[in-house]
């Protein structure tokens, strides 16, 4: 039997569900609580059973393309043993995901190109500072960038 492109998407995103959960119990970000842990969890859960026996108007690869970016965001966006780690299992078991730097690409472009790298940016700008990975001229960089973002859609 042939298995379409969905469901071969759908079953390497179960896998990385699975991934996910694995690497959140062994290597809870600091700051989770039980409560937020088990939250996630059954988030993770939701959407590999969601993915795996979808309703048919989702049975799409543009609805999986959703999926793939909630159980991928924290994992993209963050940094720490648990984002490591995730990495590491991802590439072992060969599944087709690579992580990207959207921060770096941003800033090599100088330019936000649509609504979902605005909101990253807005979202891990000023983490991103605390924590050394961008630094003050990059800061005001993207804060422009922002603003030629806000001021297009506004047109």
């Amino acid at each position: 039997m042939k298995i379409d492109k969905y469901q071969e998407e759908s079953i390497s995103l179960a896998k990385a569900s699975d991934i996910a959960i694995n690497m959140i119990k062994r290597f809870p970000p600091k700051g989770w609580d039980e409560k937020t842990i088990s939250h996630v969890i059954a988030n993770r859960l939701e959407i590999k059973k969601d993915v795996l026996n979808p309703e048919p108007q989702f049975r799409n690869l543009k609805s999986l393309k959703y999926n793939i970016e909630a159980v991928f965001t924290k994992f993209q966006e963050g940094h720490g043993i648990l984002v490591e780690e995730f990495w590491k299992e991802i590439k072992a078991q060969n599944l087709p995901y690579k992580r990207e730097n959207k921060m770096l690409k941003i800033l090599k472009r100088k330019k936000i190109n649509n609504i979902h790298e605005y909101d990253f940016v807005i979202d891990v700008m000023v983490p991103y500072e605390q924590e050394g990975l961008i630094n003050h001229d990059e800061v005001i960089l993207l804060n422009d960038l922002i603003a030629e973002f806000e001021n297009k859609k506004k047109k």
